[in-house]
């Protein structure tokens, strides 16, 4: 399972690209917005300098026309980007056009398995189905994942399943169980997964012992 982190901050991304880890960034509005000042596209081009990836750049119209022009317009800052589309009709309809006009599109925001089906046979090459925002509603998000895993895998659909809305380390356990391709995180979420109480016991032993040689 690819390891991809969910921010628009230039700092945490060159750190955890140094880690060796990253196959690709998603960005949202949300998160850009956090970016006082930052300039969209150069913000995406930048990520692209730090991580051999797709990047997946959202549109902001709620129309097929504005997000096909919007798509267009991303697909040219750079061959890593990826068109961002949410789970709608109208983003069926740009997923359909803009796939035909060999741009690729992540669908977000997916909350049911008939959206992820929708969009697989419209031509996406991601769906995002959101683990956490599903958890809030009393489901159990990682249910949708391994529904949608299973509906691809036995009707031979492309479509890459990521899973969004990463809470805390253990969705990522979860997520690559239930077979998703890729897992998309903030920056605090893969930080916390490298730590464990027993591996600083561990270290702070080892190096006690050291200096008991000396």
């Amino acid at each position: 399972m690819q390891l991809y982190i969910d921010t628009a901050n230039i700092n945490e991304i060159r750190e955890a690209a140094s880690w060796g880890i990253l196959s690709g960034v998603t960005t949202n509005p949300s998160l850009m917005a956090k970016e006082k000042g930052a300039d969209f596209q150069s913000t995406i081009q930048e990520i692209a300098t730090l991580v051999d990836g797709p990047i997946s750049a959202e549109t902001v119209s709620l129309d097929a026309e504005g997000m096909v022009r919007e798509g267009h317009d991303y697909a040219q800052w750079h061959p890593s980007v990826i068109v961002k589309v949410p789970s709608t009709t109208e983003g069926l309809k740009a997923v359909y056009r803009l796939a035909k006009d060999g741009i690729r599109t992540n669908v977000t925001l997916c909350f049911n398995a008939n959206q992820a089906l929708f969009a697989a046979r419209a031509g996406a090459f991601i769906i995002s189905p959101f683990v956490g925002r599903v958890d809030d509603i009393g489901v159990d998000g990682m249910s949708l994942v391994r529904e949608i895993v299973q509906i691809y895998r036995q009707h031979d659909l492309k479509t890459m399943v990521l899973s969004a809305s990463i809470r805390h380390p253990r969705h990522i356990i979860e997520s690559a169980l239930a077979g998703a391709n890729i897992a998309t995180c903030p920056f605090k979420v893969l930080e916390q997964s490298m730590k464990h109480p027993l591996t600083d016991i561990g270290i702070e032993r080892f190096l006690a012992d050291w200096k008991a040689r000396q």
